[in-house]
């Protein structure tokens, strides 16, 4: 690389940019964190100043700060944003104004991943949105005539002089330069742009000078985007209870992020830790022993002994938290005869390298990115970040060391809804709004089915909060499909397990009955049986109709008063007395939701009780001290009923 390639000016490095490919730029950037805002706000600007100039972006997971939708939500949110993620933190503001509908004629954008729930309302999003598998991203941008490929990067003086890491996202970038060689395509100008926090990882994402074409080092640096570290539920526990005891000792692991997983991970931590409590847990949330039958044949109820081997397309807190507790420690080798006489136990403790964690992009906490740099220079061979082609999909030269490495998969990932038949929801709404996209779930559901003992288990709420009160998860029918149901397998509420792999459709729709609520159980029964498919003498089990929320929380209050079902399992970014908000501003929401929600609520602000020990400073923190104006009074009103309730 020329020295004249060499910026610390964002502006003189955009200015080069547009000199080499003229008005009309297309750009790709990778998703989630491995995105330059800086660069590419600057990019944006100089769009909406020089209208006559053009620029298509295709991306995905565009991270941004959360915005409040109203003044009250913003009483709490906006102070813990600037805590959290600092007041120097810059949101891309193409993703700002695509919320907002206000993206400029000259400027598109494509995504094909999105942050869940955020971008329902925004019109321009939907209709752009790309629909694919995340193995077929770097294959269809081909066609698309890229000219542009910006990626924040981490880097290195070494004796044999500069290397780049591609660190949080190998994913797609040496996928996609491939295809475009293999093309005959012109290479697009790729551009480093070098964060100083971000973790230096080696491997498979480190690459050499010449991989780019222009490094940009600006003086100064947004900081990472830090994913808050939120709640747990009692739904969520049990869930996850249920979820741990499929996972078998020795195998291959694979989890995404969100409360699900994070209920998943302390259970598995639970059963390695506290092996009594957790079984009788499990004891209590599954009297019919359905789980345990199911643990016993493809999953455990001991500890781990042999530990697991994290193969999963996003790196998240849970793989560090499993590391650190000595679950996530089963080592491959990308070596054929090794990971061979590893599997059969005839490998020496001394062989060196190998790693126990291998993905395609990492996001999470700051104590995530620490953890990943810290152990990349401890332990060089721990973690392998790759292409998502190696990570997500078993085919190519691979194959017969991937099938080993994965040895005892087990794939989880979360659904919204799904039917009695065994097909599943995940990303999209019946009205064909995009909720985040497939991502990768096709992907490891199918793979899970080609493994020799893998299996693909997905994760659902019984139930969701309703425009019209508590619905179920469990239906007949989706109106958009993820995951057909001729790829049916595991399913797990916070009810239990439904094992669907192999199994006839009447016999599906009782697995699927038997995790659903109680509430529901009767009417999805009888539209079963008016399409054929359950036998019309079937009968619902009494067992099945003590699944309600009631039921889970007397399941689990020792385990709870115990302290080791704790709310936040992993720590937490808010403050107490904001911990003491949550729950109460969530009760707002939801109650605002219906009309007899609206109707409980002005009952407990005409009446709301007794106030509480906490509620002077969680008005004092909501700026609700003393209300000067009607709407502050009326907000002040609302938050004692849901403190004191």
């Amino acid at each position: 690389m020329l020295p004249e390639q060499r910026f610390t000016d964002t502006d003189a490095c955009v200015q080069l940019i547009v000199e080499r490919l003229g008005a009309d730029l297309r750009v790709v950037t990778p998703l989630g964190l491995g995105k330059p805002h800086g660069l590419l706000n600057a990019l944006y600007g100089l769009m909406q100043s020089d209208t006559w100039r053009s620029m298509t972006l295709y991306t995905a997971l565009s991270l941004m700060r959360p915005r409040a939708k109203h003044k009250f939500e913003a009483r709490f949110l906006e102070p813990f944003v600037e805590r959290h993620f600092g007041a120097d933190y810059v949101d891309p503001q193409y993703a700002i104004d695509q919320l907002h509908g206000k993206l400029p004629p000259n400027v598109a954008v494509h995504e094909f991943y999105m942050l869940a729930g955020a971008l329902l309302q925004s019109a321009g999003a939907q209709r752009n949105y790309i629909s694919q598998n995340y193995t077929h991203v770097a294959r269809d941008l081909i066609v698309q005539d890229i000219n542009l490929l910006v990626q924040l990067v981490s880097r290195r003086e070494t004796p044999a002089g500069v290397r780049y890491s591609l660190s949080c996202n190998p994913d797609l970038t040496v996928d996609f330069l491939d295809r475009v060689k293999a093309a005959g395509k012109s290479r697009p100008l790729c551009v480093a742009v070098v964060h100083p926090a971000l973790p230096y990882i080696g491997g498979d994402a480190e690459v050499p000078q010449d991989f780019f074409d222009i490094e940009l080092a600006p003086a100064s640096s947004s900081p990472l985007f830090a994913v808050p570290r939120g709640p747990v539920d009692t739904v969520e526990y049990a869930l996850g209870l249920h979820a741990s005891a499929l996972v078998k000792d020795g195998g291959c692991l694979q989890i995404g992020i969100g409360a699900l997983s994070d209920a998943l991970v302390k259970g598995l931590l639970l059963r390695q830790q506290n092996n009594v409590a957790w079984r009788k847990a499990l004891v209590a949330l599954d009297p019919r022993g359905t789980t345990h039958r199911l643990a016993e044949r493809m999953g455990g109820l001991g500890g781990f002994k042999g530990g697991l081997y994290g193969c999963s397309e996003m790196v998240m807190d849970g793989f560090m938290h499993l590391a650190k507790a000595g679950i996530l420690k089963r080592r491959s080798w990308d070596n054929l005869a090794l990971e061979r006489a590893a599997a059969a136990g005839r490998l020496p403790d001394d062989v060196p390298g190998g790693h126990y964690l291998r993905g395609a992009f990492f996001l999470g906490s700051r104590d995530l990115y620490d953890w990943l740099e810290t152990t990349a220079n401890s332990d060089v061979d721990a973690i392998d970040m790759c292409p998502v082609s190696n990570v997500n999909q078993l085919y190519g030269d691979h194959q017969a060391l991937a099938t080993l490495q994965r040895r005892g998969a087990r794939f989880f990932n979360t659904c919204m809804m799904s039917t009695l038949l065994g097909a599943a929801a995940s990303d999209t709404l019946e009205d064909g709004r995009v909720v985040s996209g497939v991502g990768g779930q096709y992907n490891f559901v199918a793979m899970a089915h080609e493994l020799p003992d893998g299996r693909s288990i997905l994760l659902q709420r019984a139930t969701r909060q309703g425009r019209n009160g508590v619905e179920t998860n469990i239906r007949w029918d989706c109106g958009q499909i993820t995951i057909p149901r001729h790829l049916r397998d595991l399913v797990v509420s916070e009810y239990g397990v439904a094992d669907l792999r192999g199994k006839s459709d009447s016999e599906c729709i009782e697995a699927m009955l038997a995790i659903s609520d109680a509430r529901f159980v009767d009417a999805l029964a009888a539209q079963a049986k008016s399409h054929g498919k359950l036998a019309a003498d079937f009968k619902i089990p009494d067992a099945w109709r003590k699944h309600r929320p009631q039921m889970l929380e007397e399941a689990l209050a020792e385990t709870a008063a115990k302290g080791l079902l704790p709310k936040f399992p992993f720590g937490s970014d808010f403050t107490e007395v904001e911990q003491h908000l949550l729950p109460a501003l969530a009760w707002l929401q939801s109650s605002s939701v219906t009309w007899k929600g609206r109707w409980q609520l002005l009952k407990a602000v005409l009446r709301p009780g007794e106030a509480t020990a906490e509620e002077s400073t969680a008005l004092e923190r909501m700026g609700l001290t003393a209300p000067q104006r009607w709407s502050d009074w009326l907000q002040r009103r609302l938050l004692q009923a849901a403190l004191r309730r």
